[in-house]
């Protein structure tokens, strides 16, 4: 099996993980009940294309750093150890982010354009 496709079954995996806990955990009841905000929370990584208007290299750059299991991870552990369910909330919306766009192709960025990514060019062939 290649790289890629291990990269977007773990991918899969981490997103599978983070929902499961969500559905277990209820997220929205730990996100103060709004399944609005926690909407909002799952997809904020994505604003981080905006550093795509400074250029490919800070765009990417900002992108890759947003776009990282670890904090998702970090913000599980601090909601799990304060305890904070809000932290918690977040961490598994941001791990289960990472995971989706891995897993459905949406690659780390590579600093030549938006859509070169570690997984392969994404879009039209």
């Amino acid at each position: 099996m290649s790289a890629i496709l291990w990269q977007r079954i773990e991918g899969a995996l981490a997103f599978g993980l983070a929902a499961v806990a969500a559905v277990l955990l209820d997220l929205p009841g730990l996100m103060g009940g709004s399944v609005v905000l926690c909407a909002v929370v799952a997809l904020a990584p994505d604003a981080s294309f905006l550093a795509y208007l400074a250029g490919p290299r800070v765009g990417a750059a900002c992108y890759n750093l947003v776009h990282l299991y670890a904090w998702g991870m970090i913000l599980v552990v601090l909601g799990l150890g304060l305890p904070a369910a809000p932290l918690l909330g977040m961490g598994l919306l941001w791990m289960g982010h990472a995971g989706l766009d891995r897993a459905i192709g949406y690659g780390l960025k590579e600093p030549t354009a938006f859509s070169d990514t570690h997984l392969g060019r994404v879009g039209r062939r």
